[in-house]
């Protein structure tokens, strides 16, 4: 693909026409600034944008973020919404590591204050969260409690005495969707999630300990409890083996049963069945579920924040945000129809006065999390009426512009610490490979991508804040 086969809307968005390949249904629309989509061109995530507008019953457009790179089947920052009733539903563009997402705690202290006992919070927050792969806890759920977990999600931690449930209430679903099934979900899926609620995971997972560089909206932040210097906790973690699990199984039970009902794609990865058919009916049941566990699993990780917080600073308050998801498909109203909005590797972002926000962020919109790469800054944003042009969605993060392998081949895991230990970032991992896996240059430009959102319209930036200490999943 070319810049030439793009239409430039304005400053912040691009159209391939529905004209350009003729089994398009619908243009592709890219949010992005020149420099962003040629760079965009060197791998297939703007082909697989392209392949997303032949889905069955999709709606306006098919469209991709800033953050757009190659991924499964799908662009990771692609939003897809087909038609309920018509439509099909694709775990490929539902991702594997299905509900990753961020959750973010602000502290009552600023670093000032704080200073001297980061490093033994750091520490402690490192023993008591596991992190790489396949690692568990010694807490271990057995089957009837795992589908008490699938099916309700952080509603049945907090009857277990975890978490409260004014956090539920900072949660996107309020931390449960209501139409899971743990019947759907395989017992091997269950198996491998029986010991990972409460982990971090491996890959582009983290926890970090950060502080407010800088405000920009005062009303928004003052209502969200952030000020400029202040302390946050910031989590990245999802469905852990389960979501990937029930993403492997149902990509093979579609792409057996595809060509049954007359449904053709331009490539094999981008599997899918109609939502109202049995495969469609028992994935987004499956999804749920493995939603609702990684919400779980993020409560989960709170709960033993406040526990590493309570016995380094005791009193001081550690009061969370919000929670978002990320690599979901909902069932949601949008242009007067019953959509299923399909976000891989993008975020929800609602705006004032939306009805499915937590009544504290009414007049502000929902908060949304957008992280940087390892030791670079993160944006705190909230949600705008404008993103109705993309089904309420933004940016899930900076995104990639290098493979792992390619990271590992370039960089020497000791000189990355070092760089970073210049800047006032301590990394803390296990693993020297997830490291260098995740070293900033892989990705793009946080604050280049964040203009890009905001310029569109389609959030406001509330703060930036950047990282002191980084405990890397493996």
């Amino acid at each position: 693909m070319l810049i030439s086969d793009f239409k430039k809307v304005d400053d912040y968005l691009w159209e391939i026409p529905k004209d350009r390949r003729r089994d398009m249904l619908v243009p592709a629309r890219v949010y992005a600034t020149e420099e962003i989509l040629e760079a965009s061109l060197q791998d297939r995530s703007l082909q697989q944008l392209v392949n997303l507008t032949t889905l069955p019953g999709i709606e306006r457009y098919a469209i991709a973020m800033p953050d757009i790179h190659e991924g499964y089947g799908s662009p990771i920052g692609g939003v897809v919404a087909t038609d309920a009733n018509k439509g099909v539903i694709s775990p490929g563009v539902g991702g594997y590591d299905i509900n990753c997402g961020m959750r973010l705690f602000a502290s009552s202290v600023s670093e000032n204050e704080a200073a001297p006992h980061l490093e033994e919070l750091a520490g402690k927050l490192q023993r008591e969260i596991p992190s790489g792969l396949g690692k568990g806890r010694k807490l271990k759920f057995n089957s009837f409690q795992m589908n008490l977990l699938l099916e309700k999600g952080v509603d049945y931690l907090i009857e277990e005495g975890y978490g409260t449930k004014e956090e539920a209430e900072l949660c996107e679903e309020k931390g449960r969707v209501e139409d899971a099934n743990p019947s759907a979900i395989s017992e091997k899926a269950k198996k491998r999630g029986a010991d990972q609620v409460g982990t971090l995971g491996s890959g582009n997972h983290f926890l970090e300990i950060q502080k407010v560089e800088e405000v920009f909206a005062k009303e928004e932040a003052e209502t969200m409890g952030v000020f400029k210097g202040q302390i946050m906790i910031m989590v990245h973690s999802g469905s852990r083996g389960l979501g990937h699990q029930v993403a492997s199984e149902n990509i093979d039970a579609m792409g057996r049963k595809m060509r049954d009902y007359g449904i053709t794609v331009p490539d094999k990865e981008l599997v899918c069945a109609p939502f109202l058919s049995k495969e469609g009916k028992e994935y987004k049941e499956a999804l749920s579920g493995a939603m609702n566990y990684a919400f779980a699993n993020r409560h989960m990780i709170g709960h033993f924040i406040h526990r590493a917080w309570e016995k380094v600073f005791e009193k001081e308050a550690l009061n969370m945000i919000y929670d978002v998801a990320h690599n979901t498909v909902k069932l949601e109203n949008h242009y007067g129809k019953k959509l299923l909005v399909h976000r891989k590797g993008a975020t929800e972002a609602l705006p004032p006065g939306d009805e499915n926000i937590p009544e504290k962020y009414k007049k502000t919109g929902q908060p949304v999390i957008i992280p940087g790469s390892m030791g670079t800054a993160s944006y705190l944003l909230c949600g705008a009426e404008k993103a109705r042009e993309t089904f309420y969605s933004v940016s899930h993060g900076a995104g990639r512009k290098m493979s792992r392998k390619e990271a590992v081949r370039r960089v020497g895991e000791e000189d990355i610490v070092k760089e970073l230990k210049k800047k006032g970032i301590i990394i803390k991992s296990f693993s020297k490979k997830g490291i260098a896996e995740e070293v900033p240059f892989a990705y793009k430009d946080i604050n280049k991508v964040v203009n890009v959102i905001c310029g569109a319209g389609l959030a406001k930036k509330v703060a930036k804040i950047v990282p002191l200490f980084v405990i890397k999943g493996e």
